[in-house]
């Protein structure tokens, strides 16, 4: 391999994730990878279990875990000042590998564009939301110089325009822009410094959301400046496989399309009154359902540095209402805290998907051809249920996410309308169409192939 890169994810696995499947992108081209990993803060056994298993998933991949920076004078703050501090192990890392041709970033490692300016190695950004996020990230700073002081807090939930999204609440967007000033104004110089790198890979696929795509070519996303080249190579998503879990067994019993499927991500938590809703309206809706339920989080969880993680094993009888397991034995199945999503997502019988909007989900059920019922937590979620809902047509979303809770009454009429109505008849065709543009992209002669090879040919 006379080509080499290093790709630097940032905390949590919702990052370490769609960078596993970008290093293997490079190395079926041919591309020798270094992934270098920051451990996180607060030392976590399930850090360390992800690491051995990525790199027993991943022989062709070197994996490097930086070690821990050296005593600052004052604790860091947040994760942009704790990355801060990994600057010098990775400069040091970048220095003993030969030819570096590149150093990939996620966008929470922006800072780390001066290191790779110091040793003059090109960087790019792995950009592993959408596109379309990505557009009205790239546009916030322009948008607050005409806000004439104003905070996007301030704007509550008014109809905020942009020239590269439709119209949005300023409550969607995430909420670290929303909290204060200080991490408002962080957020945005991390949007500046992906402006100023050589080129971003986007973890989407053209038609997917050629809006943003051509907005983010066309120079709208950044008036005054250029923007960077910009490289769709998606979906990139992760593969099934391993041990057959017990869940597919059971979906192997059920009718074809009849599932709905609920999953909300490695931090999708809710509170047990919540949790009660849900179960109601699932069973009151007589659909068949696979429900991931994790634990809700208690004050102490966390891995540190914003990454809470919940209790691995929910007591489901004291979450649930009392006897709803027994009286939903025939109709649906609950896991507890984890089961293999892109195996339920393909499985025959799965016929909906209930999810976070998380960007690596929302890929996911397209690659499944799978209505999706929207249902944003945090970070860019919220950005996201409105792409999917407005623009891509792919979704619906539950009212009252963005309340205290989303009541039985909800969860029952949505499970219901997307499995039973002609509108989620439609829904599901416009997925399933959705699904072979996303095939098309990445086979022979596909536009994220091109915009690959593109990309390698540009290094």
């Amino acid at each position: 391999m006379d080509k080499a890169v290093v790709l630097y994810p940032s905390l949590g696995v919702g990052h370490l994730t769609p960078m596993l499947q970008l290093a293997k992108l490079f190395v079926r081209h041919g591309v020798a990878v270094t992934v270098a990993l920051v451990e996180p803060q607060v030392v976590s056994p399930s850090f360390s279990a992800a690491v051995a298993l990525a790199a027993a998933t991943n022989p062709s991949v070197t994996f490097h875990v930086l070690p821990p920076p050296a005593p600052a004078d004052e604790a860091p703050r947040d994760m942009s000042d704790y990355l801060r501090l990994m600057d010098a192990p990775l400069r040091d890392l970048l220095r003993s590998l030969p030819a570096v041709r590149a150093l990939v970033l996620d966008m929470f490692c922006a800072g780390s564009l001066d290191v790779a300016a110091e040793l003059g190695i090109p960087a790019y950004f792995f950009f592993a939301s959408g596109a379309s996020f990505l557009a009205v990230f790239l546009n916030l700073p322009s948008a607050v110089a005409g806000m004439d002081r104003r905070s996007f807090a301030e704007l509550g939930d008014a109809p905020f325009r942009l020239p590269v999204a439709p119209p949005f609440k300023a409550t969607d967007l995430p909420q670290v822009i929303l909290d204060s000033d200080e991490a408002s104004k962080a957020t945005l110089r991390m949007s500046e410094r992906i402006a100023g790198s050589s080129g971003i890979l986007i973890n989407t696929f053209e038609p997917l959301e050629a809006r943003a795509v051509r907005d983010l070519r066309d120079g709208r996303c950044i008036p005054g400046r250029p923007t960077p080249p910009v490289y769709c190579i998606g979906p990139l998503v992760a593969e099934g496989g391993g041990n057959k879990h017990a869940c597919l067994e059971w979906l192997d019993a059920q009718p074809d399309k009849s599932v709905t499927f609920l999953s909300f991500g490695s931090l999708g938590t809710f509170s047990k009154k919540q949790i009660q809703e849900i179960a109601v309206g699932l069973e009151k809706s007589g659909q068949r359902f696979l429900w991931v339920l994790r634990s809700p989080l208690g004050n102490e969880q966390s891995i540190g540095l914003g990454h809470p993680l919940p209790d691995p094993e929910p007591d489901l009888d004291a979450l649930l209402p009392e006897g709803f397991l027994e009286r939903t034995k025939h109709q649906g199945l609950v896991v507890r805290f984890w089961a293999p999503q892109v195996e339920v997502l393909g499985h025959r019988a799965t016929g909906a998907f209930m999810t976070h909007c998380g960007w690596n989900s929302t890929l996911e059920g397209i690659m499944a051809g799978l209505p999706l019922l929207c249902w944003p937590l945090y970070a860019e979620q919220r950005l996201n249920k409105v792409f999917i809902v407005e623009e891509m047509k792919l979704g619906v979303a539950l009212r009252g996410y963005d309340e205290e809770v989303v009541k039985a009454e909800e969860v029952e009429a949505k499970v219901r309308w997307v499995m039973e109505s002609e509108g989620g008849r439609a829904l599901r065709e416009r997925a399933t169409a959705e699904k072979s543009k996303a095939v098309q992209a990445l086979s022979e002669g596909g536009s994220s192939r091109a915009a690959f090879v593109e990309f390698l040919n540009n290094l």
